[in-house]
């Protein structure tokens, strides 16, 4: 009798652990199946996200429509320009800015014989070759007004207001930085430059956040050319320098007219040889070095990439474009006819276009859209829709569709 109550005792007992050990499995089944289902479901997501981005990128649009219009009135003589997404309109006379719709954001009236303009992002900086005001400006309205008390030269601007200018001086060239955000006569930073010393600053350019300036000096001395890239630091690191000089480059027998920053750690210089990037954020430091065999016609780039400009001769275009990264390495070529007003790089898209037609490319060279305007436009502005652009014309801001 005993041995039977024990031997229930026993059955009963593996019974409720052979039910503990289903539950539990179940319970395993069920979390793996939620977990599978899970992983299935983010793996058709991203299938179908990179079958979009692969279509999108492949995409070819044959045609385009105005989906919008605002009227506007450009005067006579009258320069346009980007002004992060606003238009910027400049000439001898005064400077104003229209949103998106054509609305009047501001108005500022001066007097200017040969205005010069300098953008970084949403600041310009607008002043007088021979002149002696600087008009700091952004898509709010005036920041500040500059008065240099010497003829200006050359200027330009970083996107947080600090302001450089090439100041003649009868002997002496200065190239004093202002704080831009006020109006002032007082320099921040002095520098002077000598023919028979530094040489003469062909190109000037400042840092996004204005803590490092790139300047090119020419230098001819008993016949013999010589150009140098000169970087200063006018923050912690440049105070322990002697002028804020903190590195700089030679280079014999070759002009460089053209040096500026791409943000604040990346910047590039075109001489009539060769391409030059620089690299950092305190010390630029040279990266690459990329040799040029042709005469460079024009020069564009953007915060990500610099495209040079090149007649072509192999039939291909009449015009090719080598684009590169911020780095130094060759990221595409691509070839076109239109005799370009301009070109902008807008993510990995490339467009170049005149006062009649547009031609949207890849980075890669591959062909987006090639058409006409349907009036003349002055000035293309990309918009935060990968196929919407808005178009400035002599009377309107027309917003175009690329279908």
């Amino acid at each position: 009798m005993i041995n039977i109550r024990n031997y229930l005792k026993e059955k009963e007992k593996r019974k409720s652990t052979n039910r503990s050990v289903d539950y539990k499995e179940r319970i395993r089944s069920h979390k793996l199946s939620i977990f599978y289902r899970a992983a299935l479901g983010i793996f058709l997501a991203v299938v179908l996200v990179a079958f979009l981005i692969i279509h999108w990128k492949n995409k070819v649009f044959t045609d385009s429509v105005i989906a919008d219009t605002a009227p506007i009135t450009v005067v006579q003589g009258a320069v346009v320009e980007n002004l992060d997404g606003y238009v910027l309109l400049y000439s001898k006379d005064g400077a104003s800015c229209l949103d998106t719709k054509g609305q009047a954001v501001w108005n500022r009236t001066y007097e200017m014989q040969t205005p010069l303009l300098s953008v970084s992002g949403q600041t310009a900086a607008i002043g007088d070759y021979n002149g002696r005001s600087i008009y700091v400006v952004d898509k709010a309205g005036e920041r500040g007004v500059v008065n240099t008390n010497l003829p200006i030269r050359n200027l330009c601007v970083s996107e947080n207001g600090v302001v450089a200018a090439v100041l003649d001086d009868a002997n002496t060239i200065r190239i004093n930085v202002y704080n831009g955000n006020e109006n002032t006569e007082n320099a921040i930073v002095n520098a002077k430059a000598r023919m028979d010393k530094s040489g003469y600053p062909v190109s000037i350019s400042l840092s996004t956040n204005g803590k490092l300036m790139a300047v090119s000096y020419l230098y001819v001395d008993s016949g013999n050319m010589k150009s140098s890239v000169a970087f200063y630091n006018f923050g912690e690191v440049g105070q322990n320098k002697a002028d804020n000089y903190v590195s700089g480059y030679d280079y014999l027998n070759t002009v460089v007219p053209f040096v500026r920053f791409m943000d604040n750690d990346s910047s590039f210089a075109v001489s009539d040889d060769r391409i030059v990037f620089f690299a950092g954020a305190e010390v630029p430091t040279n990266i690459a070095t990329k040799f040029l065999e042709e005469e460079v016609q024009s020069i564009y780039y953007d915060e990500n990439y610099v495209g040079l400009v090149f007649h072509n001769a192999s039939g291909e275009g009449a015009y090719r474009l080598d684009v590169y990264d911020s780095a130094g390495n060759k990221a595409g070529s691509l070839f076109f006819d239109i005799e370009y007003t301009d070109i902008i790089f807008n993510k990995d898209q490339v467009i170049i276009y005149s006062d009649k037609e547009c031609q949207i490319s890849s980075i890669k060279g591959v062909s987006k859209f090639l058409g006409s305007f349907e009036k003349n436009t002055s000035l293309l502005i990309p918009t935060n829709s990968a196929y919407r652009y808005m178009a400035v014309t002599s009377d309107s801001i027309d917003t175009i569709e690329l279908k």
